[in-house]
C-alpha cells in the first residue's frame, strides 16, 4: 500500500471520527452504517487496504462495558431498584452507546491503519530454503 499522491497530513482521529477519507479528509469513508466505499470520491484513494477486523468491536465492548457497569453499580448501591428497572434502564442505553461508538471507532482504526501503513502480518522465511526435506 504505497501512497504516491501528495496531500497535506490529515489528523487520523478527527478524520476517522467524522467518517472521512484518511488521506484527504474530504471524501466519505462509509457507504452504509459500517460498510466501506470502494474509493474516496474526492482524492480517489482505494479503500481496499482497510481491514479493521474485530478491533472496533473490542474497544466498544471495553469502553461501553466500563461505563455501563460503573453506572449499574452506582445506581444499585444508591437506590437498590428492582431488577426490571435495571433491565429497562441499561439494555437500551447499552445498545445505544455500542451502536453510537462502533462506526466512529472503526473510522479511527482505518485512518490509523492508513497513517501507519499497517498491513496483514506475514511469516518471515527464516531457513531460506536450506532445510528442505
Amino acid at each position: 500500500m504505497e501512497d504516491k499522491a501528495h496531500f497535506p497530513p490529515v489528523n487520523p482521529v478527527s478524520a476517522g471520527l467524522a467518517g472521512n477519507c484518511p488521506r484527504c479528509g474530504q471524501g466519505k469513508l462509509f457507504s452504509g452504517f459500517l460498510g466501506l466505499k470502494k474509493n474516496c470520491s474526492a482524492c480517489g484513494l482505494n479503500y481496499s487496504f482497510a481491514d479493521s477486523g474485530d478491533g472496533p468491536a473490542v474497544f466498544v465492548i471495553m469502553i461501553v462495558g466500563f461505563i455501563i457497569v460503573a453506572l449499574v453499580l452506582i445506581v444499585e448501591l444508591s437506590y437498590q431498584p428492582p431488577i426490571w428497572l435495571h433491565l429497562v434502564l441499561w439494555l437500551p442505553l447499552t445498545a445505544a452507546l455500542a451502536l453510537g461508538t462502533l462506526r466512529p471507532l472503526k473510522g479511527v482504526m482505518i485512518a490509523l491503519q492508513f497513517r501507519h501503513s499497517a498491513e496483514e502480518g506475514r511469516l518471515a522465511d527464516t531457513d531460506n530454503g536450506e532445510n528442505q526435506d
